[in-house]
């Protein structure tokens, strides 16, 4: 099984958001387009990042320097946690306020009060739970 946010994981995770209609289809009605960058709390990069043009994964893979939307951070035993557990609103909130979830790039307080991007955001953290890893 592929390691969290290895090349191998992300093109799973990408093709699990796909196929996921809360995630592509809710994001492409507002044209959502990003890229977005996963990985751990104190490292200079991160460790993976998919490509997201209105609303679906069209790229995934191991981070390459491309230009992030957001960058999204936490340790490795909090996204373990949130991959098992899925994260609601309430949970969101607390991880982020407490500094367990970190936006080294990306808008937080923009997105969690737009409902067409907050939903879909929280949903991401269950599908990355479907995907297997080491």
């Amino acid at each position: 099984m592929p390691a969290l946010f290895s090349d191998d994981w992300m093109v799973d995770f990408g093709n699990a958001w796909n196929d996921e209609p809360a995630l592509g289809d809710a994001l492409a009605k507002i044209g959502f387009t990003s890229v977005i960058g996963y990985g751990f709390d104190g490292e200079e990069t991160p460790r993976g990042a998919i490509k997201v043009e209105n609303g679906y994964v069209t790229g995934a893979g191991a981070y390459a320097g491309e230009a992030l939307n957001w960058d999204l951070r936490a340790s490795a035993a909090d996204w373990e946690k949130w991959c098992k557990g899925g994260l609601g609103m309430m949970a969101l909130g607390l991880a982020y306020t407490t500094g367990k979830l970190k936006f080294k790039v990306g808008d937080y307080g923009a997105m969690i009060k737009n409902p067409a991007m907050a939903g879909p955001f929280i949903k991401s953290f269950s599908v990355m739970g479907t995907v297997a890893r080491s």
